[in-house]
């Protein structure tokens, strides 16, 4: 998966690798003439007192240093805008992926996994991916040049490098292959920690408002201590490596010298070829100790990957009609023929037989006890999932075969919770239409009973936080009610958007809305009676399956759930 990630991302940068490999070579050849040029001066320049040798060869050395400097800088520099492009592309295809996501992906992976992996995981692969630019692309030249160099220097001292790099080799192999599990635990477990933060941040009004700190505090604490003791294993194996590699570096370092002065001593070779032997044996395992360094991000690399791959290669369950049956503008007669819905792993459907219809200039309302259904029927209407069973129809189309895009641009949705983002009052309402003008963002205020408020909080330029948390529920639901206007959709769907509103903001919010949807088609879902009593029709749920049909009068005479719901709200309001 790691090989394929960064193959497939880095496929439009092949100019920036060919500049970064020639560059790397460049920096090789120079690294491998040195010794040499060294090597040069000492058995030379030094042994026979020549001073002009000595500054000519020394001047060459310092021309070669600087062609290394300025090799090492350029081949660093598009190594760095490489791999920062790779990030940048592969957070792009993250977040394109999960915004094709239906509601069961973004259920199966999880929030906190979705950025979990958009961000830290995405990092740790663009690491790498910088990593190998700049030092293992290196790594293999050096050790191929440094060898055939060494040997040309001394033949005889080549055995320590058949001992040294294996051993190195073999001892890298073994830590290795205990980390990869590790880094697994660990990123799954930054997941947990990632998750638990999250639901706190979210929910601190109620872990404060039923005194849970200490219980909250103590829960965040095992994760973080679930998280840091994997990461401790993990850093541990790291650990070994560099004392083996420093062992193997300084033991090899010290035969050379052992060795070589031996030969010097017996007159078989010259100090100077000793020397440029020694340098270059240090060049090939600082290659291999630079690729230790990648070998050690490889492992977690490569779970990050495998965790990227797995979002980016996840097909939504709502799937875009490869030929759409239907371009033309939806009128919004809408139709349930037979339609169920269970969700993935569960023992039960939560819709069942659905039969319902709808058409321009009416309105649907939805009733029932909690958790008969009712957000799941409007996902359903909103192709935020596709129905298990039966179909859901716009103009007589399935929405199957309708595109995506098309089919939400006629829809205006309400969700049961109004959610803004963080911005201004102009720019939330502005998602339903980017080209409206501030006089048709009054007008729409003024509908939704938000004109007051928002003048209140300073005009359309108000600012609203993350999720709206500066505002009330009401004032939230009414805004999002209000960016739904903005668009004029055919197709009206309000999920219980009217809960948080006092019952006269209630009745003028409805007074207000008919004029306006005269000629959309209306599906309202409500838990009060009043919100929906004027409905064209009301579909009664009970335990995902259609208990009543009709009106509100019909309803009273032959539905006993739509007579017990209406009883209750009676006693209620009496008592109030």
């Amino acid at each position: 998966m790691l090989v394929r990630l960064i193959r497939t991302r880095l496929r439009p940068y092949r100019t920036w690798l060919a500049a970064v490999a020639a560059f790397q070579l460049v920096s090789v050849i120079a690294n491998l003439t040195l010794p040499n040029l060294n090597a040069h001066i000492v058995d030379r320049g030094v042994t026979t007192g020549d001073t002009g040798y000595i500054w000519s060869e020394g001047g060459l050395m310092l021309g070669v240093t600087v062609l290394q400097m300025l090799a090492a800088a350029g081949a660093t520099y598009f190594a760095a805008r490489t791999s920062m492009a790779f990030g940048r592309d592969t957070r792009g295809a993250l977040f394109t992926s999960v915004g094709r996501f239906s509601g069961r992906e973004v259920a199966h992976f999880g929030a906190a996994s979705l950025i979990t992996r958009t961000t830290n995981d995405v990092q740790q692969v663009q690491l790498l991916v910088l990593m190998s630019l700049a030092l293992m692309i290196q790594a293999p030249f050096m050790t191929v040049g440094g060898v055939v160099m060494a040997l040309r220097e001394n033949f005889a001292l080549s055995w320590l490098m058949v001992v040294a790099v294996p051993l190195l080799g073999l001892v890298l192999g073994i830590v290795i292959s205990r980390m990869i599990p590790g880094f697994r635990l660990v990123q799954t477990r930054l997941d947990g920690v990632n998750r638990v933060l999250r639901e706190q941040l979210t929910g601190v009004r109620v872990i404060r408002a039923f005194g849970r700190e200490p219980v909250e505090q103590a829960r965040f604490g095992r994760s973080n201590t679930d998280l840091t003791d994997a990461s401790i294993r993990v850093s541990r194996l790291m650990a070994v490596m560099f004392p083996w590699v420093m062992l193997v570096m300084n033991v090899s370092t010290v035969a050379v010298w052992w060795f070589g002065a031996r030969q010097v001593a017996g007159g078989t070779t010259q100090i100077g070829a000793v020397t440029a032997y020694m340098q270059y044996l240090v060049q090939i395992l600082m290659s291999v100790m630079m690729a230790t360094f990648m070998v050690m991000m490889v492992p977690r690399a490569s779970v990050a990957a495998d965790r990227i791959v797995a979002v980016t290669e996840t097909e939504s369950t709502v799937v875009p009609a490869a030929a759409p049956l239907r371009t033309a503008p939806i009128t919004g007669t809408v139709e349930l023929h037979d339609v169920s819905f269970t969700y993935p792993g569960a023992a039960e459907p939560v819709l069942r037989g659905v039969q319902a219809s709808a058409g321009p200039g009416t309105t649907l309302a939805v009733i029932g006890s909690t958790g008969a259904g009712k957000t799941t029927l409007i996902s359903l209407l909103a192709r935020l999932f596709d129905a298990t069973g039966g179909s859901v129809r716009y103009d007589g189309v399935d929405v199957r075969d309708l595109a995506p895009q098309a089919l939400w641009g006629h829809v205006g949705l309400v969700p049961q919770r109004p959610y803004l983002f963080s911005g201004t009052v102009a720019t939330n309402l502005r998602y339903g239409d980017p080209d409206a003008t501030d006089e048709e963002l009054w007008d729409v205020l003024e509908v939704a009973q938000a004109r007051d408020f928002v003048t209140d909080l300073g005009g359309l330029d108000a600012a609203i936080a993350q999720g709206g948390t500066n505002v009330s529920g009401g004032q939230r639901q009414r805004l999002c009610i209000a960016r739904a206007l903005v668009n004029k959709p055919a197709i009206y769907l309000f999920d219980d958007s009217f809960s948080a509103l006092d019952l006269a903001t209630d009745a003028r919010l409805r007074a207000a809305l008919a004029p306006r949807t005269r000629d959309a088609t209306v599906v309202i879902v409500a838990q009060r009676i009043s919100t929906i009593a004027d409905a064209d029709q009301i579909l009664v749920l009970e335990d995902g399956a259609v208990v009543g049909l009709g009106t509100h009068a019909e309803l009273l005479e032959s539905c006993p759930t739509y007579q017990e719901i209406a009883g209750s709200q009676a006693t209620d309001a009496s008592a109030a």
